[in-house]
């Protein structure tokens, strides 16, 4: 499985802009964790491109992404890959065992946030943006209130990393394709 594979998959089943760049952007943060911690570039952002590509067709919680494993396993995905697509939901109750499900946990929720950070900025972009201004709406429950706190707190506790150098490195990683995401201002 390669990342144009994993994008082909994605673009079958997911129509929503939004979508799909909330999955570059998970994939993006994977790929600098996987650059930190000298493990596998590919499968980790294949994982992170992946997590999601059964929203749209599986929208409840009964479903995602319990329905969407048996396509990723006709369509060949790995099994690793696989098992973290089940492990980053706890409703699953696929247990997260590898450093690569813990990543894949504590990247998709946050995406969400700074996203919505980003948003709301007069820039509307990536290249001004600190985890200081993301901690500053963090207070604000109200505000990305889909973006759940609790998760976001346990997920980096879980991948155990300071939650705003979590914050801080994800800024960074999602800068590196920051006009995908249509946060470059």
């Amino acid at each position: 499985m390669n990342r144009a594979e994993a994008l082909e998959i994605v673009h079958e089943y997911v129509k929503n802009e939004n979508l799909v760049r909330h999955m570059l952007a998970v994939e993006a943060a994977m790929r600098f964790y996987a650059a930190k911690f000298n493990e596998d570039q590919e499968t980790w952002g294949i994982t992170g491109i992946l997590h999601d590509f059964d929203w749209e067709i599986h929208p409840t919680l009964e479903e995602h992404p319990l329905a969407g494993a048996s396509i990723l396993h006709e369509k060949g995905v790995p099994e690793e890959i696989i098992h973290a697509v089940l492990s980053h939901a706890d409703h699953t109750g696929v247990p997260r065992q590898t450093r690569m499900e813990k990543a894949l946990y504590a990247c998709d929720e946050i995406t969400g946030l700074i996203t919505a950070v980003a948003l709301v900025r007069p820039s509307r972009s990536l290249s001004d943006l600190e985890a200081s201004s993301v901690k500053k709406k963090w207070k604000d429950r109200a505000f990305a209130a889909g973006a759940n706190r609790d998760e976001i707190t346990k997920a980096a506790q879980e991948f155990n990393i300071d939650l705003w150098e979590h914050v801080g490195n994800v800024i960074l990683a999602m800068r590196t394709i920051a006009p995908e995401l249509g946060l470059a201002g």
